[in-house]
């Protein structure tokens, strides 16, 4: 080749030269490709022709290629032996050496670990009643229902409960109200007086004995959590269930309760024995993070009235007015004021105004206020902190006066739906109707809701509590579970006037055995079904259902049928029904418990 005396390539002349075949043979490669490209496309038509009819065959239509149902093997679990009759497992007391005195953190929530859970029926009590309906419940319950003497005893003397033939029967008396429960609650009326026009419509029992004082306030439209451990006072949340009062296990010791802070219009404790000056004022701190500016802490017993009652309390006079001067000291720093105070009931309201909060903040005082580490509605495992929860300075109507009174707030969207991920006053609104047009439906699909066969409903998914609000005329109430994983809207919940909890499916619920009558799902496994084994759910719904208790169970078509295979090993009756729309790809399942007895008295090994 030649080359310029630079090193440089040589002419023009020869760049042409060597471009010019290279040019010709692109073309030809097109030429070419255009030719073959006929040909495959002439070739691909017949075949489209000629094979339309088999192709229509092999391609389903898009009805047709939705995901398959969901299939199980058929298995039939096995009854757990007789003395798993009050199995709550993640608050056994055949647990409870395994974990710290301190506190009393044995008696908190510890649940089996995966390969120790249960896949048995836990059985009824020998000689068990289908049980006795509300109103008439509230009164009595059978004593088979519920076979515990050792309360009886304790207490008969306090008017608790008292044993006579086949029943047990409530006279309403109590550590503090010997002249009956409704004497009490009228002399609290008159102490508060919102209780009687409804500006008060939740509350909490802490220490609730057998809830007489929960079940006496549904006739002045309060509606009561209450709440106890499982102690040595046997089964205290077990007899408020059997008479048709809401309750539910927990202890106030090292994690809060599970729900959301600013939310309850009262709280109460009636000679609890919770040492709420101790530890810094922990379990007081927790009361005043669940209540509601405005809202009202009420106390009876020690060191109330402590001039006249200390000699009962094997004490001295001068530790009573210690324990009582501590105790107004540290409300008073909570931002408490004495609201009235009358024989054994002092009442404290806890303040809507915001001077005294931001003095909280101040680095002397104490308790602090709580810095913006943790969410003020974490309450699902989360340790309590000595600080005080101050109310969102932003959210100006969640204040017990700002919020409209019962029953106009159930059907008010609350200012904090703004907190939610698209809440919005008019999605509560669209929910809220929602839920009217389903409870009918449901009405017509199981005709026993509505009636007094049906007491305790559980809601396992709610969003809004619009299921509870739908239902509120009925003679039954409804604990709206929120999950703990979910969208954290249970505030909203009691906003509206009505009660629930923070709870994780993967693990048991907060409750006896045999204690609630419908328990009622939405989507449940459709959410929860990569975290949580069905499997268990529907073992522990199974556990926490009474005998002819009801479900009713609305799931995506492709899990109905799973479910519906499970549902028959644990000798349930179901029938799938349309929903009120009558869509394909959601269904409703409704079963029916049936009531059995254990057919044997084998040792708690056997199912071990």
């Amino acid at each position: 080749m030649m080359k310029h005396k630079d090193g440089k390539p040589g002419s023009l002349q020869d760049k042409r030269t060597r471009v010019l075949p290279m040019t010709i043979l692109l073309i030809a490669l097109c030429g070419l490709s255009f030719y073959l490209g006929g040909i495959f496309c002439a070739e691909k038509n017949k075949f489209e022709v000629k094979n339309v009819k088999d192709i229509a065959k092999a391609v389903p239509s898009p009805k047709e290629s939705t995901v398959a149902p969901l299939q199980m093997k058929f298995v039939t679990f096995p009854e757990c032996s007789s003395d798993y009759q009050d199995y709550t497992p993640c608050t056994d007391p055949k647990r409870w050496r395994k974990y710290g005195m301190h506190r009393l953190t044995f008696m908190e929530r510890h649940c089996p670990a995966v390969f120790e859970r249960k896949e048995c029926l836990v059985p009824p009590p020998e000689g068990y009643k289908p049980p006795i309906r509300w109103p008439k419940s509230r009164d009595e319950c059978w004593y088979r229902n519920v076979p515990y003497d050792w309360i009886n005893k304790q207490k008969s003397n306090q008017n608790w409960l008292r044993k006579q033939g086949e029943k047990f029967l409530f006279p309403g008396g109590g550590t503090m109200f010997p002249k009956g429960v409704s004497a009490y609650v009228d002399l609290m009326q008159d102490l508060i007086p919102g209780m009687k026009d409804g500006t008060v419509r939740t509350a909490i029992d802490t220490g609730c004995g057998v809830a007489s004082w929960g079940g006496d306030l549904l006739d002045h439209g309060i509606l009561t959590v209450s709440l106890a451990p499982r102690d040595n006072h046997e089964a205290q949340v077990q007899f408020a269930l059997e008479r048709g009062i809401p309750a539910i296990l927990g202890i106030i010791s090292t994690q809060r309760l599970p729900f959301p802070s600013n939310s309850f219009d009262m709280a109460h404790c009636s000679r609890c024995l919770i040492p709420w000056t101790e530890f810094g004022g922990l379990y007081l701190l927790e009361i005043n993070r669940i209540l509601r500016p405005g809202g009202f802490w009420v106390l009876s017993g020690p060191p109330v009235n402590y001039q006249n009652r200390w000699r009962g309390w094997n004490t001295t006079v001068q530790e009573q007015k210690s324990d009582y001067d501590r105790l107004q000291k540290l409300l008073t720093s909570m931002c408490f004021k004495l609201y009235n105070k009358k024989d054994d009931i002092a009442v404290w309201q806890k303040t809507s105004n915001s001077s005294c909060y931001n003095r909280l903040a101040k680095p002397d005082a104490y308790p602090p206020k709580c810095d913006d580490s943790l969410e003020l509605d974490s309450a699902w495992y989360t340790p309590l902190r000595p600080c005080v929860v101050v109310p969102d300075p932003k959210l100006k109507k969640i204040s017990l006066k700002s919020i409209p009174k019962w029953p106009e707030r159930l059907h008010v969207a609350p200012e904090r739906m703004s907190e939610i991920h698209g809440g919005s006053a008019s999605a509560f609104k669209h929910d809220d109707s929602k839920w009217k047009v389903r409870a009918k439906h449901y009405k017509k699909v199981l005709p026993a809701l509505g009636t007094d066969k049906i007491r305790n409903v559980m809601d396992m998914n709610t969003v809004y509590g619009g299921f509870a609000a739908a239902l509120i005329d009925d003679p039954l109430w409804v604990m709206n579970v929120v999950s703990s994983y979910g969208a954290n809207t249970l505030a909203i919940v009691y906003d509206r006037g009505l009660i629930g909890t923070y709870h994780d499916w993967c693990e048991a619920f907060s409750t006896y055995p045999r204690t609630y009558d419908l328990l009622h799902l939405d989507g449940l496994f459709t959410a929860e079904s990569h975290r949580c084994d069905m499997k268990f759910v529907l073992l522990e719904m199974d556990r926490i259902l009474r005998p002819n208790g009801y479900v009713i169970m609305r799931e995506s078509s492709y899990f109905i049928e799973a479910i519906a295979t499970i549902a028959k090993g644990m000798r349930w009756g179901c029938r799938k029904e349309d929903t009120e729309y009558g869509i394909e790809k959601e269904k409703l399942l409704v079963c029916q418990k049936k009531l059995w007895y254990s057919s044997s008295k084998s040792s708690r090994q056997k199912s071990e």
